[in-house]
């Protein structure tokens, strides 16, 4: 591993699922092992000033790129060479981080770097989708060419192996349950996302309900990352098998386990998960002016790669981000770029033309092509038809499975202030709109989460802005269920007063506080349709004072917050959501409320920062 001048590392402490924030990204010194586990590498010379001595080049130019951790290991070796050939004139740092994490830092637009390599391009497209929940603007990313592929494997313990493949290996019996499975958290991991669109291919059309117990019963125990998941299969009840990618497996038996892995793949057809380079903020924009203005005609002709065997006709779809091309060639980009443009070029030309290095790091070439040489893979990869990824499907099942797989203790405070009798665009009033969406939502909940419900609007309860309509209690309750049900049919007839935010916030967390369960998330969520109007209540600075002191009890209460319509105080959402570690959402439109309020809830282990 190369050691860098300098190193910018990206934090993947991770709570755990009863968490509801992560921190994503922290400015430390380090060489080579950070006490995080954050592997970072940089490729050219210790100080860039002495690099440039001696050589041609006036000064070093910096590219910074953060890759995906499964596969900055060999980028930073493909870095290295890079930096070599051009004579040290340019020193390329390689950040290793979490896709699911840069993806939502990149969302609140705070990532700084000039590209990214993500474990599969649907990561771009979550980007923009959390963005728009956040009501923030789309972030400024252009997908290039892909450098490496991986398919969809499933992993077993070397002694299974032959008991597993006693039958066909299909998705058909994942999505029965005749092949036991365990699935890594999707929100983390684009193999098991992608793993998701996989079985959704394979359910019957027109009948939700065989996907949705699969689901149900991936999720009744979710390891918190890909490696738990192999651990776990030593103390499965019975022979089972990981959804997970080969490179993944590749790289744990490259680390000689105890047993090793074997990768199964799916007779029914895989997937492939693509690592593109995204170029970021200038770069993206220098890229699309350039493929603009290029007519092609002098287009040079990409690196052969070698043969692709049979069934690997690897083929993602992705519904983009605006400006985003995949068949603009490399050399049609490289013109017209400034000087560090034109080295990110050639660097996205050197990386997908590293055939060697990337399988001998488990990878497939952009093609699906090359033979890995690794124990538990087969050499030329899957025989079975590939599978397209459409980034849309993928995130629609994300907010199923992300509001299927909740394991919490919410209290839905609901705003039923006189201003949600006016109507929507679409002629319905904001209560009718709300309560399609809740209906909605409650129905896909399993019976782990325990939900209450408030009202709040202002003297709701003589001097009290809110009152309690049901406690907190399972949804596994039937009669609770329906309870929920009828209360939210009646919150036509409850409307009425202005809106008492502030004093209704800080009793919500109270409330929650009270029966906290260390097993769960333990949060507000709090639907409103506009701004905190009661004069004789406390003031946003005193309830955020308040909320502070409540977060050093080591009981954290996320705030969650949707406002829908025109409204609604986002400034003053997001200071809340910030305090508490929580999320504040906007549906600008009241019709998107039912969009956004599956985006809350999925998003509940919130990257960096959903407030």
């Amino acid at each position: 591993m190369s050691v860098g001048r300098h190193s910018v590392t990206a934090s993947t402490t991770k709570t755990s699922r009863r968490g509801l924030y992560l921190s994503v990204i922290a400015a430390v010194v380090v060489t080579g092992v950070v006490a995080s586990g954050v592997y970072l590498w940089i490729g050219g010379h210790l100080d860039p000033n002495q690099a440039a001595a001696g050589s041609d080049c006036e000064s070093v130019e910096e590219l910074r790129i953060v890759a995906d951790t499964t596969i900055a290991p060999v980028l930073s070796d493909i870095a290295a060479d890079f930096d070599a050939a051009n004579d040290g004139c340019v020193s390329t740092e390689i950040t290793s981080q979490e896709s699911a994490d840069t993806s939502a830092v990149l969302a609140s637009g705070g990532l700084d770097a000039d590209a990214w390599v993500p474990q599969s391009s649907v990561w771009v497209d979550r980007a923009g989708a959390t963005a728009t929940s956040l009501g923030r603007s789309t972030p400024n990313a252009r997908v290039g060419q892909t450098i490496a592929v991986t398919p969809v494997v499933f992993a077993t313990a070397s002694s299974d192996a032959t008991e597993i493949a006693s039958e066909p290996l299909t998705w058909a019996r994942v999505l029965d349950g005749s092949l036991p499975a365990i699935l890594p958290d999707p929100e983390a991991s684009a193999a098991s996302l992608t793993s998701l669109v996989g079985l959704g291919a394979h359910a019957p059309a027109g009948d939700p309900r065989p996907l949705a117990a699969a689901m149900i019963s991936l999720g009744k125990s979710i390891p918190a990352s890909t490696s738990a998941a192999f651990g776990a299969l030593s103390s499965a009840a019975q022979p089972s098998v990981v959804l997970t990618s080969e490179a993944q497996v590749a790289e744990y038996n490259g680390d000689e386990p105890s047993e090793t892995l074997t990768a199964g793949y799916p007779t029914d057809g895989t997937l492939m998960l693509d690592y593109p380079l995204v170029r970021i903020g200038d770069a993206a924009d220098e890229a699309a002016l350039a493929a603009e203005g290029e007519t092609g005609e002098d287009a040079a002709e990409p690196a052969a790669e070698p043969s692709v065997s049979k069934g690997s006709t690897a083929h993602v779809q992705t519904v983009g981000l605006a400006g985003r091309s995949s068949t603009a060639s490399t050399t049609e980009v490289a013109q017209s770029l400034s000087e560090r443009g034109r080295l990110l070029a050639a660097f996205e030309k050197a990386a997908t033309a590293s055939y060697d290095r990337l399988t001998a790091a488990g990878f497939r070439t952009a093609l699906g092509a090359g033979k890995i040489d690794t124990l538990g893979i087969a050499p030329e990869g899957p025989v079975a038809q590939v599978l397209p990824v459409d980034s849309a499907t993928a995130l629609t099942l994300l907010r199923t499975w992300g509001v299927l797989s909740l394991r919490a203790r919410y209290l839905s405070v609901i705003d039923v202030s006189g201003s949600m009798e006016e109507p929507a665009e679409n002629g319905l009033r904001r209560i009718d709109i709300f309560q399609q969406a809740a209906m909605n939502a409650v129905s896909k909940f399993s019976g782990e989460v325990d939900l209450g419900v408030w009202a709040f609007s202002t003297m709701r309860n003589g001097d009290l802005d809110y009152e309690e309509l049901a406690a907190i209690a399972p949804l596994g309750d039937a009669a609770h269920t329906q309870q929920i049900a009828g209360i939210i049919q009646s919150l036509p007839g409850r409307l009425g007063g202005a809106t008492g935010l502030y004093d209704t916030v800080l009793a919500a967390v109270g409330r929650v506080r009270e029966g906290y369960d260390p097993e769960k998330v333990n949060a507000v969520l709090l639907i409103t349709d506009g701004k905190n109007e009661d004069e004789n209540g406390i003031n946003l600075d005193t309830l955020i004072a308040e909320l502070a002191k409540g977060e050093e009890s080591g009981q954290p209460v996320p705030v969650i917050l949707i406002g829908f319509g025109p409204d609604t105080d986002l400034e003053a959402m997001q200071k809340i959501a910030k305090v508490t570690k929580g999320g504040a959402y906007s549906a600008s439109k009241p019709e998107d409320l039912g969009i956004v309020l599956v985006d809350a809830l999925s998003q509940r282990s919130c990257r960096p920062d959903c407030g």
